[in-house]
């Protein structure tokens, strides 16, 4: 058993990229790993300050959600990143959540595996390029961490329009392959 976590950056509940999410917790959950779910919207979340107390601390000098989640991160096997995809890259609340995760560098961490969900109204797979980037970018910062998995859910705009795809069930099988 694997112990994985998945956030969700979407603003919208039940949103696309949340509903990506979604399936994939429960494939994973389905083949008997322990899931954490996160919707970034619920997290207390404030902005980084560059302080770096956390590189000496093992924690965040901030008094917001994040501090209750490092430990999870931190013996996560892998973790799962969902995300609509604004101006070609994620969202600005997953880019705030990641800059806030700046506490994991100084820790001991289990996770090896990092995955990528992402939805945008685009029909070409390169708009989400942007995107891949910024999370190989934060996966660099880790020894021995590898982006394990990408999906791509390309052509939806509309709240929910994902549901009229094979997406969905994409990330659930992804989920079971953990």
């Amino acid at each position: 058993m694997k112990k994985v976590v998945v956030v969700t950056s979407s603003p919208r509940k039940d949103g696309n990229s949340e509903i990506l999410a979604k399936n994939f917790a429960q494939g994973a959950r389905d083949v008997g790993h322990e899931v954490k779910f996160v919707a970034v919207r619920d997290v207390d979340l404030k902005f980084c300050t560059g302080c770096m107390y956390c590189q000496s601390h093992g924690k965040c000098v901030l008094k917001d959600g994040m501090n209750s989640l490092y430990d999870d991160f931190q013996n996560a096997d892998a973790l799962v990143f969902a995300t609509p995809v604004y101006y070609y890259s994620v969202s600005g609340q997953l880019k705030t959540f990641l800059d806030r995760l700046n506490p994991l560098y100084s820790r001991e961490n289990k996770f090896k595996e990092v995955y990528l969900l992402a939805t945008a109204a685009e029909n070409e797979e390169s708009a989400m390029d942007g995107s891949v980037i910024a999370i190989q970018g934060w996966i660099d910062c880790f020894d021995g961490v590898t982006l394990k998995g990408v999906l791509r859910g390309i052509g939806v705009d509309a709240k929910g329009e994902i549901l009229n795809t094979d997406f969905p069930q994409t990330a659930y099988e992804m989920g079971s392959k953990v």
